[in-house]
């Protein structure tokens, strides 16, 4: 009912930037809190930062003062600016949000597909 759909990664070299999007699309739903995390080959997933519907946002240690997050619930769109990139941000990105869909009771968490950042040292 609810498909989330990022873009904007890709291959950069060391202390380039990256802006991700990931649009919600589907049904009539509202958003609450949405999110990215990314997933390193041979690690677990972590999250990287998250921002509520007032625009409240917190991040991971390793991505403050580099990564901003950002979103426009107009268009239902979810942003990670992603500044001065490190070899060690190199991952899957994905982008995660708790939606309540129209007529249905509660809240699900949806998430995306994922798109590759890979940085070059």
């Amino acid at each position: 009912q609810v498909q989330l759909e990022e873009s904007g990664g890709g291959l950069v070299q060391a202390g380039d930037s990256l802006r991700l999007s990931c649009a919600a699309s589907g049904s009539t739903f509202t958003i609450y809190t949405m999110a990215w995390h990314r997933q390193a080959p041979g690690k677990q997933r972590e999250l990287v930062a998250t921002i509520g519907r007032s625009n409240s946002a917190n991040y991971a240690d390793s991505v403050k003062g580099r990564f901003t997050i950002s979103r426009d619930n107009a268009k239902n769109t979810v942003y990670l600016q992603m500044n001065s990139l490190k070899p060690e941000d190199t991952a899957v990105y994905y982008c995660n949000a708790d939606i309540l869909v129209l007529g249905q009771p509660t809240i699900y968490n949806y998430w995306g597909q994922g798109t590759q950042v890979t940085v070059s040292s």
